[in-house]
């Protein structure tokens, strides 16, 4: 940045700094070609009325140095405690270096890697003439910024700092730095400070008082219009800025299996369905997937209702392999999960990030009926703020805007189903006396992370256990035993759902039964990620309960003795034969003619390529026949027998190195398809 900066050319992050200033003060933060072309448009004409000193200088006036620093002024006040002018080179190359990346480079946060770069921004004013080599030498010994003399903005009278910082992002991000902190907008949220007190307090009244212990996250959700009503980010804003309730992506564990029953419920498969706990190996996109239950116990035939309520992980391993672990991720995301997640087969036991406000938005679906709760300012984003007021009183509400993803049947029967693991399943611990409660506990491998996302038909609250800056397991903090998500996660929701029910004077309510009617059993298979029925002769099929006995109308085109299709393409001859005699297929080698380049004795075809057959069909192997032979290996030769080899081919030669040596490399891999004129080239060492 500060060479763009100094010589005022300008590009960082692909655009010029005329394009940033007018994206962080004009525009929103949509990536669309219209905007993209009205940025380049407005930059400009800007350039043809201002000079490129005016431009960098409001450019710096607006661009983000980290911990709620916008502006070198406001940077240099917050990090240095005095004003921009009166900066000393090391402070003004460390504010340099920051905006590339202010997480990564947060003086604050991480200290060590913001001075590295500092003082790689210094080299380079040096080597430019900038600094004398005495103010160089002296400037790499300059002391960085203590943390406890920065003078964070957001947390001066703010009683929740990470969500007013949350808050500020979601503005900018709308309505670009320059608006949103140029004064005139009144911004009315949905915190509710007594709620975030009561959160506040019973984390700290669970957890262990211990610098070394692990911490929590809490993010609490109206259940029916999706505002957030408190965050707790972290223990401390002022030491650590990295809000674990928005930022904290971890694996969710167990808490994620709902995600999976979700996905079960809109195939209109039942909870009745059955499947077998134990031991199970999956084989996930040609990868043999181990799975093992908690603790090593198993339950044997159990229905959804039961492997649910006691987190069989070996049940929602085989169900996740059955619906297809792409559909779950598509449900998750459906929900409110806005983290990139892959689909690969563990995502339905929660080996795939999560946020403890997303987790809880997504929870937060369940208990409305089925419907996500977007807001009319901000779209497909947690609800934070309930309306904006700009200075001439034009007020733009945040209004609620409900997005079906499931129906109220599906999302009665999760309610019906994740009570269950209150009452008497893996989620005890999160019990309210005379008032019903759903949720789900998560315990990641080795103690990892331990999760309890839970909500009663009107509040909804995610906890989130660990270490915050690295995977520690918490094997013996709770009480000398593991921290599983039954354990403090479950405790510190109870001990704040109880308190806030209270204080929101929200009287015991019920959660509306499931209407599903019958259900009776129809075979199935997966085929391709798409549930259909067997035709009588599908392997690797399952019998599940469907609603009314409505399951897949496409009845599926198995084979007899039907074997997967292996894709052998770029394998040698060999180790094509064995691996589709090992389905067992019977491969029937072709040969065509070899293009230049091509390596003998490998298969570059196959018919048919992919998908299924029945066992023993032909499969075509194609394979390359050279018209000119094939490049020799003539490493270790003398550089005399190895032209007499190559010349036969009448392959086009060149060397390196000593003429008088031998062969120790060779461009073209023994095996290529030759052919007159084709380009080798040579490394000969030693006399």
């Amino acid at each position: 940045l500060w060479l763009d900066v100094t010589k005022h050319g300008a590009v960082q992050g692909g655009s010029t700094i005329t394009q940033q200033f007018i994206k962080n003060t004009q525009l929103t933060s949509k990536k669309t070609i219209g905007r993209k072309l009205f940025e380049a448009a407005l930059a400009w004409q800007l350039e043809q009325r201002w000079k490129k000193d005016r431009i960098l200088t409001a450019y710096l006036n607006t661009v983000y140095f980290g911990n709620g620093a916008y502006g070198v002024e406001q940077a240099s006040r917050i990090y240095f405690g005095h004003r921009a002018a009166v900066m000393k080179p090391a402070e003004a190359a460390l504010l340099a270096a920051i905006p590339e990346d202010p997480s990564s480079w947060d003086p604050v946060a991480h200290p060590q890697a913001a001075k590295g770069r500092r003082n790689l921004v210094l080299g380079l004013l040096y080597a430019q003439g900038f600094l004398t080599k005495s103010q160089y030498v002296n400037s790499l010994v300059f002391p960085m910024p203590k943390p406890e003399n920065v003078a964070l903005p957001s947390t001066q009278g703010v009683a929740a700092p990470f969500f007013a910082n949350y808050v500020k992002d979601q503005l900018i991000k709308h309505y670009g730095a320059n608006r949103t902190l140029g004064g005139g907008l009144r911004v009315t949220t949905t915190l509710r400070p007594d709620l975030q007190n009561i959160a506040r307090d019973a984390v700290s009244s669970v957890l262990p008082a211990t610098s070394t212990g692990p911490t929590a996250s809490l993010v609490v959700l109206d259940a029916h219009t999706g505002a957030v009503l408190a965050m707790v980010g972290g223990e401390n804003y002022h030491q650590h800025q990295f809000n674990l309730a928005t930022q904290g992506e971890r694996q969710p564990g167990s808490s994620f299996k709902p995600f999976v029953l979700a996905t079960a419920l809109k195939q209109n498969i039942a909870p009745s369905s059955v499947l077998t706990s134990a031991p199970v190996t999956i084989n996930a996109d040609g990868r043999l997937w181990k799975v093992n239950n908690y603790e090593g116990e198993y339950l044997g035939p159990i229905d959804l209702t039961k492997a649910i309520a006691y987190s069989d992980n070996s049940v929602f391993s085989q169900l996740t392999a059955i619906l297809g672990p792409r559909n779950v991720r598509d449900t998750a995301k459906a929900l409110g999960i806005t983290t990139p997640l892959q689909g690969y087969f563990a995502i339905g036991l929660g080996a795939e990030p999560a946020t403890p406000l997303e987790m809880a938005r997504a929870y937060s679906t369940f208990a409305d009926g089925g419907s996500r709760i977007d807001g009319s300012i901000f779209g497909n984003t947690p609800r934070a703020v309930l309306d904006v007021r700009d200075a001439k009183g034009h007020v733009e509400a945040n209004k609620t805007v409900p997005v079906p993803v499931l129906t109220a049947t599906q999302a009665n029967t999760i309610n019906s189903l994740l009570q269950g693991v209150v009452r008497y399943g893996t989620g005890k611990a999160a019990q309210l006396p005379g008032r019903q409660v759903a949720g789900k506990t998560g315990t990641t491998e080795n103690y990892g992370d331990a999760w309890f996302v839970g909500y009663t038909p009107q509040l909804v609250a995610a906890v989130w256990v660990g270490y915050p800056d690295k995977l520690v397991p918490m094997t013996t903090e709770f009480h000398g035993g593991p921290v599983a998500g039954g354990t403090y996660p479950a405790l510190i929701w109870k001990a704040f759902m109880s308190k806030a029910l209270e204080q929101l004077k929200l009287p015991p309510e019920s959660f509306s039964p499931p209407d599903y009617g019958y259900a009776s059993p129809v075979t199935v298979v997966n085929r391709g990620g798409v549930l259909e029925r067997d035709d009588g002769v599908c392997q690797n099929t399952v019998q599940l309960e469907f609603f009314g006995g409505v399951g897949p109308t496409h009845v599926a085109t198995c084979k007899p003795n039907e074997v997967e299709i292996p894709e052998v393409i770029g394998q040698s001859l060999a180790a094509a034969k064995a691996r589709l005699e090992g389905q067992p297929l019977t491969p029937a080698v072709v040969y065509k003619p070899a293009k230049t380049g091509d390596r003998l004795g490998y298969v570059v075809g196959q018919f048919p390529k992919q998908g299924t057959a029945s066992a023993g069909d032909r499969i075509t192997i194609i394979l390359p026949k050279s018209l000119h032979g094939a490049v020799p290996n003539v490493v270790g030769l003398s550089l005399a027998r190895a032209q007499a080899k190559l010349a036969r081919l009448k392959l086009d030669v060149s060397l390196v190195g000593d003429a008088r040596g031998k062969v120790t490399a060779q461009s073209l891999s023994a095996h290529t398809a030759a052919a007159p004129g084709l380009k080798i080239t040579l490394t000969v060492k030693g006399g």
